[in-house]
């Protein structure tokens, strides 16, 4: 159990810049964030009910 978050641990007490991701592989495509697949590399298009967004788009 824990095992990405204690290896985001260990990668952060090595210098590494890591983050949690909420959703797992599901929420960082979703995210817009590339991914390979057998037929080479894929992005889709940011999800606007996942992805972060900035304080100006943001609508508050």
């Amino acid at each position: 159990c824990n095992g990405a978050t204690r290896a985001a641990l260990a990668l952060a007490e090595l210098g590494y810049q890591v983050k949690e991701m909420l959703g797992g592989f599901e929420y960082w495509a979703r995210e817009g964030f590339e991914y390979e697949t057998w037929q080479g590399r894929e992005r889709r298009a940011a999800d606007p009910l996942t992805a972060p967004v900035d304080a100006e788009d943001c609508g508050c």
